[in-house]
């Protein structure tokens, strides 16, 4: 089997293929390094992560953070 041609029949492949969900599998092989995805649906690679969660400690640390009892008083008037 030669990989050039490999590449190729998987080019056709991809460029054929009218599923999400198969290319989604495809590309998360390729970043398979991606640990996490932030709410609004960016990956993250287990650095950025980490990077991430460093950050969100040094908000609560700084009282950067809304509570649950805050966040039900708020809800109240919604």
């Amino acid at each position: 089997m030669n990989i050039e041609t490999t590449k190729l029949e998987l080019m056709q492949l991809l460029l054929q293929t009218q599923k999400k969900s198969i290319l989604i599998k495809i590309k998360e092989i390729f970043e398979q390094d991606i640990v996490a995805y932030t709410a609004e649906g960016k990956p993250l690679t287990k650095s950025a992560y980490k990077k991430e969660l460093l950050e969100a400690e040094a908000e609560i640390e700084r009282g950067e953070f809304t509570t649950q009892e805050d966040l039900e008083k708020e809800s109240e008037n919604w």
